[in-house]
């Protein structure tokens, strides 16, 4: 049974019969269709935690869809399990198919800048400093290109830039 018929939240049950109502009505091929469906299926088994069935719809979508604006989107969510699950080296490779598809993702841009962040951490820990400067660069460079993107988000990072000296004039709000 698919995923879409046994949902019991409210939410889900209402995205779900207006997506299939849109589906009927908007012109999409049998494909199209198709892929659309593993990847509504796909959001609802990962916003209930189903890390695996999310991942297999989420496989199928890719397999099916063509357009490369919504293939970024699904690459996008395959990423944010393997970060969920602690993968960031995979997580990375996704998020960055992603960005080839679609650069003007800035939720994308601050995950990557995020992991790398967590891993200079990491590496200032274990006393890498060498390593930790790179990769704390690395994620000043992903913040600011997501700080031009939604120059409303991310305040949190615009205040580390600042306050590492890492910001550039023309990012400041």
């Amino acid at each position: 049974m698919p995923r879409s018929q046994r949902n019991d939240n409210f939410i889900d049950k209402t995205f779900t019969v207006l997506a299939d109502i849109l589906l009927k009505v908007l012109p999409a091929t049998p494909k199209q269709k198709a892929a659309f469906v593993y990847y509504r299926d796909g959001m609802n088994a990962q916003a209930e935690g189903e890390y695996a069935e999310a991942l297999q719809n989420y496989e199928e979508a890719l397999a099916l869809e063509d357009d490369t604006y919504d293939r970024s989107f699904i690459l996008y969510n395959i990423a944010l399990i393997h970060t969920s699950n602690g993968d960031h080296e995979k997580a990375l490779d996704y998020y960055q198919q992603a960005l080839d598809l679609n650069p003007r993702m800035p939720q994308a841009l601050n995950n990557v800048a995020v992991i790398y962040h967590y891993q200079a951490e990491q590496a200032k820990a274990a006393n890498d400093l060498e390593r930790a400067e790179q990769l704390f660069d690395q994620a000043a460079q992903y913040w600011q290109q997501a700080i031009r993107l939604a120059p409303n988000n991310y305040i949190e990072a615009q205040n580390w830039l600042k306050t590492t000296g890492r910001a550039t004039i023309d990012i400041l709000i």
